[in-house]
């Protein structure tokens, strides 16, 4: 799809959810996560979609897959440029490098509780983008990442406290 038409979808969505915001909250797709092998994880979701997850061998893993930490700096980094072209082609941007990268930094005694009070999670996270756009200036492609970066769902899940249920079966 081209930019005149991703543009045309943004404008059509968002004037239908101003005139029906009541329809702008909706449940996302669930992902469902089960032991295949060891610690390789196949994840399944709609529409047959399928991912499998391993971990190193110093915890046990085989390295078969990527790990989950690694989805989730995918997850990030193809947010973000999907939301970067979003922009663009909604303010007629023509877009000739994209390219963002995600990295972070993790103890990880953290996921393997010890000590105790280690967070699991990365201790900090970075996104590095390459943009180019041949006849944009600098400080309008300055605003189309940083809207990026403010409007995409995966960086916002990560930088904001999101209440979290947990739900056990015993079966």
């Amino acid at each position: 799809m081209g930019s005149e038409a991703i543009r045309h979808a943004i404008e059509t969505a968002t004037e239908y959810l101003r005139q029906h915001p009541d329809e702008a909250r909706s449940t996302d797709s669930a992902a469902t996560a089960s032991i295949v092998d060891g610690l390789i994880v196949r994840v399944t979701g709609p529409g047959g979609a399928s991912i499998t997850t391993d971990m190193v061998p110093s915890v046990g893993g085989t390295a078969s897959a990527v790990s989950p930490g690694w989805l989730l700096r995918a997850a990030e980094a193809s947010c973000v440029v999907t939301l970067i072209a979003m922009r663009a082609a909604v303010l007629g941007v023509t877009i000739d490098t994209l390219e963002v990268t995600v990295g972070s930094v993790s103890d990880d005694r953290g996921m393997l509780g010890a000590p105790e009070g280690v967070h699991p999670g990365p201790t900090e996270s970075w996104a590095h983008i390459i943009v180019s756009a041949k006849g944009t200036p600098e400080e309008k492609l300055k605003e189309v990442v940083r809207w990026a970066e403010e409007h995409s769902p995966v960086t916002d899940s990560l930088c904001r406290a999101v209440p979290h249920s947990l739900k056990t079966e015993l079966p």
